[in-house]
């Protein structure tokens, strides 16, 4: 299965900036404040559960990472990733893993090997597609998504990027464990991500 988005590029490009969204502060109650295509968005801070599976997931990628011997890479929760600057598009991914600079408070798309998207029921199709096709576009190599609908079944998937579009390589739900792509293979109990 192959999974594209595409942007709506009809309406013009909004006023903000990566520099300018990069000097916003971000809000204290957790919200995240994003720029898609030169528009600033703001999404509700994670609750419970989102955090709770982005923390699990970030102790895997971590301990595999790790195991690697992967000293070049660094797992990392909530940081800004500028996606690009001539499409005004940054956003911050539940998590990423980095080419590791830690002399930074925000990464390039280039250093960006793996991005991991909580979607919660919130989270829009469009603000979905949008992010995806962002993803794509910048050349991130993988990424992971997890569906966290109300009273089911998690669901995780692990894309990698190929020919400027993301391929399904595993699919699970909860009580499968299945090996996800990335810069280190990584084992997802799903049935540990509730």
């Amino acid at each position: 299965m192959t999974m594209t988005a595409e942007v709506s590029t009809i309406h013009p490009l909004g006023p903000t900036t990566v520099e300018d969204w990069l000097a916003e502060d971000q809000p204290a109650d957790g919200s995240r404040l994003e720029l898609i295509l030169g528009y600033l968005y703001m999404t509700p801070a994670p609750g419970g559960p989102h955090q709770r599976v982005s923390f699990r997931l970030a102790r895997l990628i971590e301990d595999a990472v790790e195991a690697a011997g992967r000293l070049d890479l660094a797992v990392l929760p909530g940081v800004a990733v500028r996606i690009s600057t001539a499409f005004r598009t940054g956003v911050i991914p539940d998590i990423s893993v980095v080419h590791d600079d830690s002399e930074h408070t925000s990464f390039g798309a280039h250093s960006l090997q793996l991005a991991v998207e909580v979607w919660s029921p919130g989270n829009s199709q469009e603000e979905r597609d949008t992010k995806i096709a962002a993803y794509a576009g910048a050349g991130v190599r993988y990424l992971w998504t997890v569906e966290l609908p109300r009273g089911r079944s998690v669901k995780f998937s692990g894309y990698r990027l190929s020919g400027g579009e993301y391929d399904l390589e595993v699919f699970a739900e909860a009580g499968e464990v299945v090996t996800a792509p990335g810069p280190v293979p990584v084992k997802v109990p799903t049935a540990r991500l509730r």
